[in-house]
């Protein structure tokens, strides 16, 4: 098993509305692949890449979108695009998203109109685009869930989605199986190249894998505040060939230097979604006092090695189970 994190747009804390998030997010991420000791890349280093599956090698940093969904400043599309296609010819070649994330599929639809434009068609096949599919309960119909894929196959302007993962709010109903049957009809015709994902248990995997299903990854938090993986998923998608990718790896921001010997920030200082979401999570962890004493720690390693606090922490769950 790998781990992939995700350099989740929220992972960052966006607070200044008159940026482009992205721009911001832009700083951090330069700073986060400086995880070679005194080294900064030009280009992602080449043990950045992992083959995911045996047809599709990725970026072991996924570029996520959440963020442009909103609570986290203004994001301006022109401005993004441009980034994002900065950032392809750095080498993070790999975005997740979801159908819900405001217009995330439609700027993968948009960087992919200008990538081929710019360098021709066969530069897609150098990047990947993750998306999911959190639908409402219900009927999970064949007609049902592929008018859901073809939506997104629509905006993200593919005629395969590389990876569809896959969320259900209920598992008390079971239509979720239906749907996950659906989905690998329509991998085996050739709208999904995988199925995966995002948010669900041990226990439902275990279910899914006994009925057959093609599950190749579970998208799910982790970070050194949040290990809660370690108890039983990450030991069966080890056993079980199954990638995890994580998220909340950085809380937000939180889990930086930033927040270093600085008292506890109240609400009014929690100014983006991301940021209100991972410092109830360090509550319910142990308290601002106790993750005084983590980051303290972690920029023990980081002054040693002539990194960030966010390099040690992407560093240490990259490298826990990878």
């Amino acid at each position: 098993m790998c781990l992939a994190v995700l350099a989740e747009f929220a992972l960052f804390g966006v607070t200044h509305s008159d940026d482009s998030a992205l721009r911001v997010y832009n700083q951090h991420v330069r700073s986060v692949w400086k995880l070679t000791i005194g080294a900064r890349f030009t280009m992602v280093p080449p043990e950045s890449i992992y083959q995911f599956t045996p047809d599709l090698p990725i970026c072991r940093l996924l570029n996520g979108l959440w963020q442009v969904s909103g609570g986290h400043g203004r994001i301006d599309p022109a401005t993004a695009i441009a980034e994002m296609i900065a950032y392809h010819d750095t080498g993070f070649t790999t975005w997740d998203l979801a159908d819900h994330y405001g217009p995330a599929e439609d700027f993968i639809g948009e960087f992919r109109r200008r990538l081929a434009a710019r360098s021709g068609p066969q530069a897609l096949a150098a990047m990947q685009a993750f998306t999911k599919w959190v639908p409402s309960p219900g009927s999970m119909t064949r007609q049902v869930v592929e008018r859901a894929v073809d939506v997104s196959r629509r905006r993200m302007d593919t005629e395969t989605l590389d990876l569809m993962q896959f969320h259900w709010w209920e598992y008390r109903d079971l239509r979720y199986l239906d749907a996950l049957e659906q989905l690998a009809a329509l991998r085996a015709s050739g709208k999904i190249r995988h199925v995966g994902l995002t948010n669900f248990d041990t226990e439902r995997l275990k279910i899914m894998l006994q009925r057959g299903l093609p599950i190749v990854s579970n998208q799910v938090q982790y970070s050194l505040v949040d290990r809660r993986p370690e108890v039983a998923m990450a030991p069966f998608c080890q056993d079980h060939g199954m990638v995890l990718f994580t998220y909340g790896t950085l809380l937000g921001g939180l889990l930086s230097k930033r927040y270093l010997n600085r008292p506890e920030p109240g609400s009014t200082e929690l100014t983006t979604v991301s940021l209100r979401k991972y410092k109830q999570m360090i509550d319910a962890w142990g308290g601002w006092a106790l993750f005084q004493e983590l980051l303290r720690a972690a920029n023990q390693v980081a002054e040693r090695h002539n990194v960030s606090i966010a390099n040690v922490a992407v560093r240490a769950v990259l490298d826990r189970l990878g």
